[in-house]
């Protein structure tokens, strides 16, 4: 088992920035992935970033230029921070694992955190 604890969410004004953290504790040699979705009230949970451990990244093109995730494979902590921000980013932030990026790119984490709350004022 892999346990996900996030945090830094919070409320911030458009075009201002967050930083939100993921630690993972467990079986963290299965972490090969970790990344980040979304779920806006009344929507899908939805990709935002990934991150594998070979530096490889992936990002929604609604976030690219924007968001920038990172890791530190010594901590088993992965980052998101977000840049410009958006009343559209307002949502539950979840963390995840996975085996590859193409797998957690579309949903298939092995595991889920609990959940950030982003709420982005305009």
């Amino acid at each position: 088992q892999v346990q996900l604890v996030e945090s830094g969410g919070g409320l911030v004004q458009a075009g201002g920035s967050l930083r939100l953290s993921c630690a993972a504790s467990g079986r963290t040699f299965s972490t090969n992935v970790m990344g980040w979705f979304r779920q806006a009230p009344g929507k899908e949970r939805e990709f935002v970033a990934a991150a594998a451990l070979s530096g490889s990244t992936n990002y929604a093109d609604s976030v690219k230029g924007r968001f920038t995730i990172s890791r530190d494979n010594a901590k088993n902590t992965v980052y998101l921070q977000m840049n410009s921000l958006k009343p559209e980013d307002t949502g539950t932030y979840y963390c995840a694992t996975g085996s590859t990026i193409l797998r957690l790119t579309t949903g298939r984490a092995a595991y889920w955190g609990q959940g950030t709350q982003v709420t982005v004022s305009s």
